[in-house]
């Protein structure tokens, strides 16, 4: 997988038109929280008509598998996924960092150089199980859950609200090795919940 990112729509197809010529590549993720500077800097991912542009920009210079990364900075997170599905998209994914801000008590100011940065890590997990509910059952494509997961229980809640399949970032900073132990937890964590197949599981809360 290629994840691609873009401050305008050319540059999105630039970058995936150039992917889609390499062999070692099998699918694109597509992350569309990037601010549009054509746009008067709000991030395609805030806008249903804006994200669907991008997709149908992409998927007609590239035949590998898009995957479109959103935001979880919107009100409606639904109506996005359901744009990105309707112009093309293979698959979601589910949730990119979400704002947030620090303030430096001893300088009376905001902590990060631009005020506010991306919050990941466990604090937006039960965000991102919300969102991977919402989305799955609003769409007819996979949904790859992620947001705070570091554990293979983890997993196991991300797949139960709908996640096809989960993928592991900021607790790989932490642990170099976090994807390897989450692996190889899953099968006690799949015995302690009676779990045979982690394909039974997709989706099951939605009952």
């Amino acid at each position: 997988m290629a994840n691609v990112s873009g401050f305008a729509i050319d540059e999105y197809v630039y970058t995936c038109e150039k992917l889609d010529k390499e062999p070692q590549v099998g699918w694109l993720e597509v992350n569309i929280s990037c601010p549009n500077v054509h746009g008067g800097g709000m991030s395609f991912g805030t806008n249903a008509e804006q994200a669907a542009s991008v997709v149908k920009a992409i998927k007609a210079v590239t035949t590998k598998p898009v995957i479109i990364k959103l935001t979880p900075n919107v009100t409606d997170i639904v109506s996005i996924a359901k744009a990105c599905e309707e112009a093309g998209a293979d698959g979601i994914s589910l949730i990119n960092t979400m704002l947030g801000m620090k303030v430096d008590l001893k300088k009376r100011a905001p902590l990060l150089a631009n005020t506010t940065g991306g919050l990941s890590g466990p604090a937006i997990f039960p965000v991102a199980v919300r969102m991977v509910y919402q989305v799955s059952q609003a769409v007819n494509i996979p949904v790859v859950g992620m947001g705070g997961v570091s554990s293979a229980e983890d997993v196991l809640e991300m797949m139960m609200a709908g996640a096809t399949a989960v993928e592991v970032g900021a607790a790989n900073l932490i642990n170099p090795t976090a994807c390897r132990d989450i692996i190889e937890g899953l099968p006690a964590a799949m015995d302690k919940y009676g779990i045979d197949k982690l394909a039974d599981i997709i989706g099951v809360a939605h009952a």
